[in-house]
């Protein structure tokens, strides 16, 4: 998989390196920049194949570093962009509007396909860009320890940061971001795609990254959710919820969204003990 350092964007100066903290020998960093301007979109567009999204955060990252092995993993918009489908294979199709019938091609029975050689709504499998081949991570039964993290335990660190948005040509919503909180005796990362199609679809990607410092085990989960619109439009008109305002909360929605795929691996590091 391609890397983010490979595109030449603006390359982030030493004062941009980002908020961190180091727990138990892991170090976790976040870096939070403006928007890309047009140069280096143009250049991300010819690198990946396809036109990046209206909202790009090409400078901004996450990433968790186990510091005596090298171990480490990152997200940015790159690397999550790379894994949308460039087939077309996995074009939505959408209700039939003037203002699409405007803009696109190939109407047929009342639904218009987008006419677009990738998948326009972003959708990505994203679950992380490894920097080092040893350890790798192995399918697993392991689960992340709810419990564990239900504790009031105090929090070290939290951050969040925007990888991409798009609003799908005023027609909802695609936005992919990470965020990560860090205890001491353990972290969470969530990096999260959030896609509203109106009037078709919504879709979660979920990729959770759980660390216990003190054993050094570390458990990727990867969730995919969806759902047709109109079925969640009609689960929500019987409860008393905005249902305007719950379509755009992902968290809200989550427990109305059947999982469709889940995947589960491991690996372990070398532990504080």
């Amino acid at each position: 998989m391609a890397s983010v350092g490979d595109i030449d964007t603006h390359f982030p100066s030493p004062a941009d390196a980002g908020n961190s903290i180091t727990q138990n020998g892991f170090k976790i960093t976040t870096r939070k920049l403006p928007i890309l301007k047009s140069a280096p979109i143009e250049e991300m567009s010819s690198k990946l194949g396809i036109t990046p999204p209206e909202m790009i955060f090409g400078d901004n990252s996450v990433s968790i570093r186990h510091e005596a092995s090298g171990w480490e993993i990152d997200f940015n918009a790159f690397d999550a962009l790379d894994r949308v489908d460039k087939t077309g294979e996995a074009m939505l199709k959408v209700a039939y509007s003037k203002e699409w019938q405007r803009n696109r091609e190939k109407v047929h029975e009342g639904i218009r396909e987008v006419v677009k050689p990738f998948d326009w709504s972003y959708t990505t499998d994203y679950c992380g860009t490894t920097k080092s081949n040893v350890p790798t991570f192995q399918p697993s039964s392991k689960q992340i320890p709810l419990g564990l993290l239900s504790r009031h335990d105090p929090i070290l660190f939290f951050d969040e940061a925007m990888l991409y948005e798009d609003e799908l040509a005023d027609n909802g919503i695609t936005m992919l971001s990470c965020k990560v909180r860090v205890m001491p005796a353990r972290l969470l990362l969530l990096c999260r795609l959030f896609m509203r199609l109106d009037d078709v679809v919504f879709r979660i990607r979920d990729t959770r990254i759980y660390v216990e410092f003190e054993t050094g085990e570390v458990i990727r989960e990867y969730v995919a959710k969806e759902e047709k619109f109109d079925v969640v439009k009609n689960k929500l008109a019987i409860t008393r919820e905005d249902v305007p305002e719950v379509m755009r909360d992902a968290n809200k929605l989550s427990n109305l969204l059947p999982v469709v795929t889940k995947i589960n691996e491991s690996l372990t590091l070398g532990g504080t003990t």
